[in-house]
């Protein structure tokens, strides 16, 4: 008997990695993605995986959009935040009645998603490795990190059951959870900070490790909690990064702990910037910082609740992405001004 392959939608960072995992350990996988040399390369040569955490090349069937055909019950979306809705309604086509899209993406995704194929059949994910696409069959594995994954409406069912088990064939401290929007707004606390560490050339260590620049990562976490607390989501973290240190009332002495683990966690990493970084420094193209983090600015204007750190990094992101800033410490400061402020009046 066939067994149908998961699909996944997307072969950079995430699904390349997830896929030549699954793949080599014999899970049937098909890879779609927009880049025709990089299909080319994952089913001749392979995909090859390198970095400290491994190092093996796999060759995996994929193909471009236009070359899919078929619908598939499993399909795992891994695009970035910004090209969801034009991937939604590229794969809705080839999503079987009974299937599902599991979104493991950096964001809030699921909503988007939820809005076009039902919410039903919308699963959420947390990704917190580190991996940067390369080029055509690369992707550097830069550290491991937490994979959670669960139902959007809280429910454990069997096809949740299932993909956890296919997770924990990549990462083995998998988790399936209950509370899978924990997970993903805890995530775009730390997300938001990747976003002000992408400001200037540094490393995502330095930056984090600068007392000048404290007060952006403080500014960013609280603001990010008070619109979860706003909408009722509690939020959870991973390793000793725990996103409800910064919720409303809380004091401020734990959250400069948790920046200074941050400084530290990010030091050991091959990944030493962001693939936000790298979207601005060394691919030239606009980063995710509209999905990903303007939706915060946005959900928090719904519940009331002011986000003017993050409305100025989000400026800020544009003004580089348009040219009209440099990545330097001069635009971090515009920033560390507007949160110092912030602070203040707080």
């Amino acid at each position: 008997m066939t067994i149908e392959p998961i699909l996944i939608w997307g072969a950079g960072a995430i699904g390349g990695t997830l896929g030549a995992y699954w793949a080599r350990a014999g899970v049937p996988v098909l890879l779609v993605d927009i880049v025709p040399e990089h299909v080319e390369a994952c089913r001749t040569t392979g995909l090859s995986i390198t970095g400290p955490i491994d190092q093996f090349t796999q060759v995996i069937p994929a193909v471009t959009p236009a070359e899919l055909t078929g619908t598939y019950k499993r399909i795992v979306l891994a695009v970035k935040a910004g090209a969801t809705d034009e991937a939604v309604a590229a794969l809705s086509p080839h999503l079987a009645p009974d299937g599902f899209v599991l979104s493991a993406q950096n964001g809030l995704n699921e909503i988007a998603i939820a809005a076009v194929v039902g919410a039903e059949r919308t699963m959420g994910c947390f990704v917190n490795f580190g991996a940067d696409w390369h080029g055509p069959g690369e992707i550097l594995y830069g550290n491991e990190g937490a994979v959670v994954v669960g139902e959007i409406d809280g429910q454990i069912t069997p096809r949740a059951i299932e993909m956890h088990k296919l997770l924990l064939g990549f990462e083995p401290k998998s988790i399936l959870t209950t509370n899978i929007w924990g997970y993903l707004w805890g995530k775009l606390s730390y997300g938001a900070m990747l976003f002000g560490t992408a400001l200037t050339g540094d490393s995502m260590s330095a930056n984090f490790a600068d007392p000048e620049r404290l007060v952006v990562w403080l500014a960013l976490g609280q603001e990010v909690a008070a619109v979860a607390a706003a909408r009722g989501v509690k939020t959870l973290g991973f390793g000793e990064f725990d996103p409800m240190v910064f919720a409303p009332g809380q004091p401020e002495y734990p959250q400069i702990e948790t920046i200074a683990w941050l400084a530290d966690y990010t030091s050991k990493t091959a990944k030493t910037h962001s693939g936000i970084w790298r979207d601005l420094a060394v691919r030239k193209r606009k980063t995710e910082v509209d999905p990903q983090i303007g939706i915060i600015a946005a959900l928090g204007r719904e519940a009331g609740v002011p986000t003017p750190a993050v409305e100025t990094l989000v400026s800020l992101i544009h003004d580089i992405e348009d040219g009209r800033r440099p990545q330097s410490l001069d635009t971090l400061k515009v920033l560390i001004d507007r949160c110092k402020s912030v602070l203040t009046t707080a």
